[in-house]
């Protein structure tokens, strides 16, 4: 399969690139500045040239409170990028997987949202990456949506790197406990959007870490695996405005019957500090 993976250089989007390379494909990166995918001409043109079989889309505006700043750029990219990419797919026959956010529900749930639950954002961010799924959904072209959550990995700034570092600079951090989701490691989630592009199934789904936990709770597992003896100090979201709202429940699930399962958020853990030690 001829893959095109967007995003290249991004925490996701380089190891989607070594995923689809190891599973046998034949892989073509684009990031910026070598294709600006809200220039809806050259991205017809770069596709149209390639003819790729599908493309995995995983170039996005990903700074939540900047977003709150520049909602307009963030809307270019997050939805503009996401129609372009998507028609120029189409055109070309290639199945499109897209990545999403739990940022799209409003996050004051009590139980696990499944792809059919309506989007509610709060945040410019959810806004943004709303109307990026809708754009997509509004195009004649096989899609998959892929929304997932809490995402770290290796070539990104993230949680769980954060928490290593101020574990090792302090006896105790102070972490955020009102808020619960799902942690969901790059290594994990990759090859399962590499599946989804081989297999084709078309329509929306979540893909995150099995499971439940807080920030808190995510920190003080990164101390135990990683033998940091720092303390957790569990704070609110009260304690740490940002210019954007962190949802409060950020748990996704699945209702389809073809689901791929990740495993529990606690192996995503392990298995991130393990490679990158």
């Amino acid at each position: 399969m001829r893959l095109l993976v967007t995003g290249a250089k991004g925490m996701l989007g380089h190891r989607v690139v070594a995923e689809a390379e190891r599973a046998g494909h034949e892989v073509v990166a684009t990031d910026l500045p070598e294709l600006d995918l809200t220039d809806a001409q050259a991205t017809f043109d770069y596709i149209g040239d390639l003819v790729p079989d599908a493309v995995i889309h995983c170039a996005a505006y990903t700074d939540v409170d900047g977003a709150e700043a520049d909602e307009e750029l963030a809307l270019r990219i997050n939805m503009e990028a996401a129609g372009n990419v998507t028609a120029a797919s189409g055109m070309n026959g290639a199945f499109v997987v897209a990545v999403s956010t739990d940022y799209v529900f409003a996050g004051d749930a009590d139980r696990p949202y499944v792809e059919s639950d309506p989007p509610k954002p709060k945040t410019a961010y959810g806004r943004t990456k709303m109307l990026g799924e809708r754009a997509i959904e509004d195009i004649y072209t096989p899609f998959a949506i892929v929304r997932t959550a809490w995402l770290f990995g290796a070539g990104g700034k993230n949680f769980v790197d954060t928490m290593l570092r101020l574990g090792g600079e302090n006896d105790t951090v102070r972490v955020v406990a009102d808020q619960i989701g799902c942690p969901t490691w790059t290594g994990f989630l990759a090859p399962a959007l590499v599946q989804i592009a081989e297999q084709r199934p078309r329509g929306f789904h979540h893909l995150v870490g099995g499971g439940q936990c807080s920030w808190a709770d995510l920190a003080e597992e990164v101390f135990r695996v990683a033998g940091l003896p720092t303390t957790v100090e569990r704070v609110t979201t009260a304690d740490y405005p940002l210019p954007a709202p962190r949802p409060a429940w950020s748990v996704l699930a699945s209702e389809r019957d073809d689901a791929i399962r990740l495993p529990a958020w606690q192996e995503h853990v392990a298995a991130y500090l393990e490679e990158r030690s």
